[in-house]
């Protein structure tokens, strides 16, 4: 078997596990840590995508930067929405 179809093969099969994961979660009570604990999940699923599926591992820096400069602007885009919400959120409460 080639190498790179074994690592494609490896990373899905972790990609597998970590959907199974998602899914046991959902029946776990761990209260508030829950929300943290799939976003965990969900950020190492798609390291594993950016990095392997996108081939991110065998490109050059400045491709590297792009993606980057993507994720980092997805969670500003993220970021704003929250922080609006956790402001009104305070000023209904009187803080």
């Amino acid at each position: 078997m080639d190498a790179q179809v074994r690592n494609r093969l490896i990373v899905w099969v972790a990609l597998m596990a970590l959907l199974a994961l998602t899914v046991a979660l959902s029946f776990a009570p761990l209260g508030p840590f829950r929300l943290a604990v799939s976003l965990a999940i969900a950020a190492a699923k798609a390291a594993l995508i950016y990095w392997v599926f996108m081939d991110l591992r065998t490109a050059d820096g400045l491709t590297r930067i792009a993606a980057l400069c993507a994720v980092g602007f997805v969670g500003i885009l993220l970021l704003l929405p929250a922080l609006d919400a956790a402001v009104r959120f305070g000023l209904r409460m009187g803080a």
